[in-house]
């Protein structure tokens, strides 16, 4: 019976020697450290490897002789969680070692020696630093090419922007405009309700030329694009024809509301003052409101309903809205 036990134990010890042989051949560093003292009882040559120990003796010592103050109050506090989970801990450790700062992964459980009748500490150590790098750059590529694609989106919006809208008042050009006022009607008419065409030209345009050029003229049309921009929704059209001539459908919405809108736009126009060149140009608008059907069965009779009604409010000194006339068709 007592070689019996003599054998296995010679089997145990054979079975102990492959398995650190083979964690070591692994790169990972095996230590097992006798609780009552603190000192390590073994150590695998990846283990001193690992944690740069190579010109010191790992088995015998303790945590202060082989790491700074710091580093083994934290590995003593570990070590005691351990202790407390009999189905071990994961933990991971950063360390300052004779190498540089490198990063570990570990497995800790306590266990009791049968020979010795001791409470032992099993540590399992895994050098993360390599992979955790290549992670980071991995992480920081990919945030660049997201970077990069974004870019890229933002510049071929740039792109179909310049090829549907004017550049200085950032407004559709006319063909858009037209596309877009063809399929409000066919909409409108498949769904028998109203939508808005509002004609708007800038007062005086002449004179503001005359006094403060071409460049002052573009300041103004760059002011008048972003209030209607900001005036307008997402479903509306604001164009600029060309010259001092602008056009706006607003989608869905009846004379009453578009009056309303636009009357609002009108006032912010005469509150507002360009800047240029240590000077203001302040600038008001003409504009007329048609829509459709009420003012206009067809689109091109809309828009000159609207150009009529513009013209209109001009010849009344401009800085006003002048409504399109409504038609009215006799009861058969």
């Amino acid at each position: 019976m007592a070689q019996t036990t003599e054998a296995e134990a010679l089997q145990s010890v054979a079975l102990n020697q492959k398995v650190l042989h083979a964690l070591d051949q692994l790169g990972l560093a095996v230590l097992v450290k006798d609780v009552a003292s603190g000192r390590y009882d073994v150590a695998n040559e990846a283990a001193a490897r690992l944690l740069g120990l190579t010109d010191r003796h790992v088995v015998g010592a303790v945590d202060a002789e082989l790491f700074d103050a710091a580093q083994a109050v934290a590995l003593r506090a570990a070590d005691q969680q351990a202790q407390a989970v009999p189905d071990g801990v994961r933990a991971e450790h950063k360390l300052e070692l004779s190498t540089g700062r490198h990063e570990f992964v570990t497995w800790r459980q306590a266990f009791t020696d049968e020979a010795s009748g001791g409470n032992k500490l099993l540590s399992v150590w895994q050098d993360v630093t390599e992979s955790r790098r290549r992670e980071a750059q991995l992480q920081t590529a990919l945030a660049q090419l997201e970077q990069q694609q974004k870019a890229n989106d933002a510049l071929r919006r740039d792109v179909e922007d310049n090829q549907v809208r004017d550049a200085v008042s950032g407004l559709y050009h006319r063909a858009h405009f037209e596309e877009q006022l063809r399929r409000e009607a066919d909409l409108s008419s498949r769904e028998q309700r109203e939508f808005a065409l509002v004609s708007v030209s800038i007062d005086n345009l002449d004179e503001i030329r005359r006094m403060h050029g071409v460049d002052g003229c573009e300041r103004v049309v760059e002011a008048l694009g972003r209030l209607l921009r900001a005036n307008t929704r997402a479903m509306d059209s604001p164009c600029r024809l060309g010259g001092d001539r602008f056009v706006v459908l607003l989608s869905g919405v009846g004379l009453a509301t578009a009056h309303s809108r636009m009357e609002h736009l009108r006032r912010q126009c005469a509150q507002h003052i360009v800047p240029y060149n240590g000077q203001q140009i302040p600038f008001t608008v003409a504009m007329g409101v048609a829509s459709f059907p009420h003012t206009a069965g067809g689109i091109d009779e809309l828009m000159r309903s609207a150009d009529r009604a513009m013209a209109s409010a001009r010849e009344k000194g401009g800085n006003r809205i002048a409504l399109a006339s409504i038609q009215f068709v006799p009861a058969n």
